[in-house]
């Protein structure tokens, strides 16, 4: 299994999966939205299996400075076009599995994808 973990190198929810991934011998690439930035294709392929109300990071800063109505007013297009020009916005670490995406991090569902135990 090709494993790549998505995100930002300086945050904490990083920092826990990548961790989790070390100590379980998970072995992985990771992509820097910073450095790298994430294409369209990819991004609508995670939003049409997961959701935008998902993929879309509404709890981190990037997202709470944007005007009121700017974030009254998202749908699936605005959200696309919001994480597209600001990949920080995109929910932390979005881990892609191969066959299927995880959003997030929680120590029982990388067990549960990595069948791993306890």
């Amino acid at each position: 299994m090709s494993v790549v973990i998505y995100g930002i190198p300086n945050c904490d929810t990083m920092k826990k999966a990548r961790a989790w991934l070390e100590e379980n011998g998970v072995a992985y690439t990771f992509h820097d939205y910073k450095k790298q930035g994430i294409d369209r294709a990819r991004l609508e392929s995670w939003v049409e299996e997961l959701g935008w109300e998902t993929v879309l990071n509404r709890a981190g800063l990037s997202f709470k400075k944007l005007p009121e109505e700017a974030r009254a007013s998202v749908d699936r297009e605005k959200a696309v076009a919001l994480m597209l020009a600001h990949p920080s916005m995109i929910k932390r670490p979005m881990l892609d599995l191969g066959d299927r995406r995880l959003a997030g991090f929680k120590h029982e569902t990388y067990a549960a994808a990595f069948r791993i135990s306890g």
